[in-house]
């Protein structure tokens, strides 16, 4: 029964509704306290992660030195569900 409503989820775009919970709620856990205070995954689509950050400095921080250290702990905790990060203004 569960391969049957995992892939009825999935055909309603439900399944990377509950990875994308999942993701929010485990945030602080991956990142760590100072980069969740200043950061908040808002959604997943088709595997991409955007993840809205405040200031523009630590846009350019998460992106130049934090981007590929947090996408390989996504990765390793949720699987192939995330491919790629994006952080956007906001």
């Amino acid at each position: 029964m569960g391969p049957l409503v995992d892939a009825l989820m999935k055909e309603l775009g439900l399944g990377s509704r509950v990875t994308e919970e999942e993701i929010i709620a485990a945030w602080h856990e991956i990142v760590g306290e100072f980069l969740s205070n200043h950061s908040t995954p808002s959604r997943l689509f088709e595997g991409i992660l955007y993840v809205r950050v405040l200031q523009a400095s630590m846009k350019f921080e998460l992106e130049t030195t934090w981007k590929r250290e947090i996408l390989a702990k996504v990765k390793k905790r949720f699987g192939k569900a995330v491919r790629d990060i994006r952080f956007k203004m906001g």
